[in-house]
């Protein structure tokens, strides 16, 4: 299937040509025609990755009226960082609808700045929960002509407490609108929400529901609490092209484990909930351009980050919650890429994995701890194929070429 068969306007095709999209993903594949053919609501459950902005944000975008001066939809995203991508995802799709205006709106940011952009109201407002209930209460957002409510990332704006500022918002928009809820998982606090204000919803899911993402290998080493971290930097070694995640389950483990990170020569940075707005976002541009091989990171920090091309995800502790586990593994091995899930896992953990295995229908591999000898092998071979790939500009060391050439004796 092409974009083109999706009945999407000229100016759409023409930006989704322009951004290099040829065919479209799975979930774009199934929701696109119900959200522009049908009226019912929509559940969709997908992992992170899957192209989840593109599948509600086209359809949306074909059928809003470019012209009126009214808000006609709502993305609600649990995360700044969520709220920005989505937002500039959808200026990307509209860039050539002339009058289509994309709004976001999100805390740690001057709310001054945001109520100028909204004096004259966008088409579409993509916000955190917080901030827009904020703005409702001032009476700056107009939800009297809202068609669509989108909820991205729904379980994770339910995991980080925004279910009361959820159903407010729900409850101040009109009946008639479309509810379009998008989920990595379906647990029971989802569940409620759908059957309180979701009418006549069609459930569209891609994969196994609660299934972890398809691109995955999942791994995990035996080892013992006084040797974890030696058995992290083994592990990392032996990866020299590492660039990941290492979940830890409190702030102050984030910090101690970072500042041993670098200490030891790693190129590691935390990320918790005692930074600062303008200290996060250094941290995440730092990672985000790769000065930044391991971001280390507790779940409540890293709620939210869309960041492409992990190569792996480090549990250095198992989440309590076997669902938070999915939405970690979920954030390697997106758009048709793989990755990997590591654990490090005390002996006495051994049947949280197994738990793991049955939920999520796949199976971990146990791997040994890799020994120095092994390390230095798989660095030295690493190193020896930069030396070989590497690229050399002939015009750069042409003037230079003389100067290197051995006299003849």
């Amino acid at each position: 299937m092409t974009f083109k068969e999706l009945n999407l306007r000229d100016e759409l095709l023409f930006a989704i040509k322009e951004l290099g999209f040829e065919q479209p993903m799975p979930i774009q594949e199934r929701t696109i025609p119900f959200i522009q053919n049908q009226d019912s609501d929509l559940v969709a459950l997908a992992q992170t990755g899957t192209g989840k902005t593109a599948a509600f944000g086209l359809p949306i975008l074909n059928m809003l009226d470019e012209s009126a001066r009214q808000t006609q939809a709502l993305i609600l995203s649990p995360t700044r960082e969520l709220c920005i991508q989505i937002s500039n995802e959808l200026k990307n799709y509209s860039n050539h609808l002339k009058g289509m205006r994309v709004v976001a709106v999100y805390g740690g940011e001057d709310i001054r700045i945001q109520l100028k952009q909204l004096a004259v109201p966008p088409q579409i407002i993509v916000a955190t929960p917080g901030r827009l209930m904020d703005l409702m209460k001032r009476k700056k957002v107009e939800t009297a002509d809202i068609r669509f409510l989108v909820l991205d990332e729904a379980d994770v704006m339910l995991n980080m407490g925004f279910r009361d500022d959820i159903e407010s918002i729900l409850k101040q928009t009109p009946e008639t609108r479309r509810t379009l809820l998008f989920s990595a998982t379906m647990p029971k606090e989802i569940a409620n929400i759908v059957h309180q204000f979701m009418k006549n919803y069609e459930e569209i899911v891609v994969g196994t529901k609660n299934s972890g993402a398809v691109n995955v290998e999942h791994v995990y080493y035996l080892t013992s609490e006084k040797y974890k971290y030696a058995a992290l930097k083994r592990i990392v070694d032996l990866n020299p092209d590492i660039y990941g995640i290492v979940f830890c389950r409190t702030r102050q483990e984030t910090k101690e484990m970072a500042e041993k990170l670098m200490q030891d020569g790693y190129n590691a940075d935390a990320l918790h909930g005692d930074l600062s707005q303008a200290q996060r976002d250094t941290v995440m541009q730092k990672f985000r351009i790769r000065n930044i091989q391991l971001l280390v990171a507790t779940d409540v920090a890293a709620r939210g980050l869309d960041v492409d091309d992990l190569t792996h995800v480090i549990n250095y502790n198992l989440p309590d919650d076997n669902e938070v586990y999915t939405h970690r593994s979920g954030r390697t091995g997106r758009v048709n890429k793989k990755g990997v899930s590591i654990s490090l896992i005390l002996p006495k953990e051994i049947n949280k994995i197994k738990a793991l295995e049955k939920m999520l229908k796949k199976n971990f591999v146990q791997q040994q701890i890799p020994n120095g000898q092994e390390v230095l092998k798989k660095q030295l071979y690493h190193l020896i194929d930069r030396m070989i790939n590497v690229e050399v500009k002939k015009d750069q060391i042409q003037p230079y070429m003389g100067e290197s050439t051995p006299k003849s004796l």
